[in-house]
């Protein structure tokens, strides 16, 4: 059973910064794509970035291309989604997903946390 838990969301004013982190339970978490997601208030489900098993491919949504940066530790299961220049219309919930193809970027993903809050202020 794979399980995601992200946290590091929260409430920051418009033009701030915050890192997520998403930590997945298996050992065999290196071989994973991840991706992030997020989905606000009478919205669709939008994908955000993606990242391939190595770190060395990324991919991401051209509302957040430059302003976000995904990482992962693989010594400790996490992803990373760092978070700059932060707008109103970012606020959502942001998703980590995993899946157990190498890459995946915008495609489906088979495993999914709960999800954490980001609201911006303006």
């Amino acid at each position: 059973q794979v399980q995601l838990v992200e946290s590091g969301g929260g409430l920051v004013q418009a033009g701030g910064s915050l890192r997520l982190s998403c930590v997945v339970s298996g050992r065999t978490f290196s071989r994973y794509a991840m991706g992030w997601f997020r989905q606000a208030p009478g919205k669709e489900r939008e994908f955000v970035a993606g990242l391939n098993w190595s770190g060395g491919s990324t991919d991401y949504a051209d509302s957040v291309k430059g302003r976000f940066t995904t990482s992962r530790d693989n010594a400790k299961n996490t992803v990373y989604l760092q978070m700059n220049s932060l707008k109103p219309e970012d606020t959502a919930v942001y998703y980590c997903a995993a899946d157990r193809r190498s890459w995946v970027a915008r495609g489906s993903y088979e495993y999914w946390g709960q999800g954490t809050q980001v609201t911006v202020s303006s």
